[in-house]
């Protein structure tokens, strides 16, 4: 008996040490699998930021890839198998982002600098080309790839085109230069067939006449050769740029004028009378944007009257959500109340439709002239709710309650419910009204589990960009402010208005990104000390 128990267990060990490697052996495939999805989405990322003279995210992505390889294929990162995701995550999503604009807070990117060095002495050499006197026309066919433009060229004596001699036929696009194409075709002088191209039309090239006009296919790697234009689609013209760069001397010779620009330390190549070419690059300057930031004219006063307003509109907004979703709360709480299920789904429909669709929907019932407030409700008044000053803040504090009440009655509602049976039942013995309860039991008991989510919101409405911009688009503007700032504007609003991303001014992300530090550093200041009081809540437990 104990010989076919003891039979019976080895076979039953073994169909378990077979069951455990064969699930171990899909569970490998299956990490295989995925690492090899992970790895190749890598190596694309690492070619992509080598090409672009990304060498600090070539850097980054490249540590983060081998550090992925060697936890989840080493025995003993058991722990950082749970942990790198987010740890992954954080750092490309969260510092990587804090990080780089900290970078651009010190320097001068934005119009004009919006390149490296190399590419704006590109730039400039590519917009100073003018059409070369006296040169031959290429016979010149337009050619099509997808939604990639072409031209495919007749080389001729003396041709720009590398390695080609006299009847070949090059092909470059915007991007490569012209190149020595095999097995092309040419008739009446002009090439026919291009292969793996398709060779438009004259219909087609009228269709896309724009596209074609505006194409430059250089000649070769340097931008200094030139590059090759139609402006019919039947003849191509040499183009050469007006512009010289010395390498040696590190100047920028108009061999026009003969006028010398040397680069200065804005970013730009200046000539001694003070003339500056156009395109500049990025350069480090220091405290400057911080600087102007609280300084210049034309941010200064208008900073601190929005930042006045952030604050006030973030703790206004926290106030009446919270009082009015903890008031309704109180009320359908009450056990007595018949059809509270009923109310409370309504409570909650503003919740479910989207912020940015709500305030549009309230830019047009608000408006003066047409608005379903002002035409049905009042009578055909005039007010301007939008227009205004102060009505458009009283307006925006409307919608963002109409908005906000909703999830703090939700919260509110829920954290009644988990209050102590026990407890409120002891002080009704001892004789507490109703009034007292609330003041010294569930408003303090009520507060413990809140108050980190009243200081969220209060994070959230100081940053919160899409009502002031589909409610107001920061409006009215301020009269006596040379900057596109208004009065409803919050400190993020501001941002994207100095940056120029409204269209309203140039760009300028330099000072926008200082301008943002500033919101993360007030925003990040206030909520660790919120934080730090919230703690004292936590005696009444």
């Amino acid at each position: 008996m104990a010989t076919t128990t003891k039979t019976v267990g080895t076979k039953q060990a073994k169909r378990e040490r077979t069951s455990h490697a064969t699930n171990w052996g899909r569970g490998f495939i299956v990490k295989l699998i995925l690492m090899m999805a992970i790895d190749a989405l890598g190596v694309y990322g690492l070619l992509a930021t080598w090409q672009t003279d990304q060498m600090g995210l070539f850097a980054g992505l490249a540590v983060l890839l081998v550090a992925a390889n060697y936890i989840y294929f080493a025995r003993r990162t058991l722990p950082l198998k749970y942990i790198y995701p987010g740890l992954a995550f954080l750092l490309v999503f969260q510092l990587f982002v804090i990080g780089y604009t900290f970078y651009v807070a010190f320097t001068n990117f934005g119009d004009g600098h919006n390149v490296t060095k190399p590419q704006a002495i590109e730039a400039l050499l590519q917009q100073a080309e003018r059409q070369v006197p006296g040169t031959n026309a290429y016979p010149v066919a337009v050619v099509e790839k997808g939604d990639e433009l072409g031209l495919a060229v007749v080389a001729q004596d003396g041709s720009t085109c590398a390695g080609a001699v006299a009847g070949d036929v090059c092909l470059g696009t915007a991007e490569d230069p012209l190149s020595v194409v095999d097995g092309a075709t040419v008739a009446n002088g002009r090439p026919t067939d291009v292969p793996g191209w398709q060779v438009l039309n004259l219909q087609q090239i009228i269709s896309r006449q724009d596209d074609v006009a505006d194409l430059r296919v250089p000649v070769s790697d340097d931008p200094e050769d030139g590059s090759i234009r139609t402006p019919d689609g039947t003849n191509a013209f040499e183009f050469k740029s007006t512009l010289e760069f010395d390498e040696a001397t590190d100047t920028m010779v108009d061999t026009a004028t003969g006028t010398v620009f040397h680069p200065n330390d804005r970013g730009q190549f200046e000539a001694e009378d003070g003339t500056r070419l156009p395109v500049g690059w990025r350069v480090s300057v220091g405290w400057e944007n911080f600087s102007t930031a609280f300084t210049d004219a034309r941010y200064a006063g208008p900073f601190w009257r929005v930042l006045a307003w952030t604050v006030s509109f973030a703790f206004l907004s926290v106030a009446t959500t919270f009082l009015l979703g903890l008031f309704l709360a109180t009320v359908f709480n009450e056990p007595r109340l018949k059809g509270r299920k009923i109310y409370r789904t309504l409570m909650i429909f503003p919740y479910a439709i989207p912020g940015f669709l709500a305030a549009l929907i309230w830019s047009g019932m608000l408006n003066r002239s047409f608005g379903f407030i002002n035409q049905v409700l009042l009578g055909g008044a005039a007010i301007p709710w939008l227009t205004d000053p102060w009505l458009a803040r009283l307006s925006v504090l409307g919608v963002n309650l109409w908005l906000g009440f909703p999830y703090m009655f939700l919260i509110c509602t829920g954290a009644l419910q988990s209050l102590p049976d026990d407890v409120l039942e002891a002080s009704r013995v001892d004789g507490a009204s109703a009034w007292r309860q609330f003041r010294s039991i569930k408003m303090p008991l009520l507060l413990v589990s809140t108050a980190p989510l009243l200081i969220s919101s209060f994070a959230f409405n100081f940053n919160n960009f899409t009502l002031i911009y589909m409610l107001t688009r920061g409006g009215p503007r301020f009269a006596d402010a040379s900057v596109p700032i208004g009065h409803t504007d919050i400190l993020i609003s501001m941002v994207y208005s100095v940056s120029g991303l409204d269209g309203t001014a140039a760009k300028n992300y330099g000072l926008a990104s200082a301008l943002s530090i500033v919101v993360f550093i007030v925003v990040g200041t206030v909520s660790a000390i919120a934080f730090r009081q919230t703690r004292k809540l936590e005696e009444v437990m």
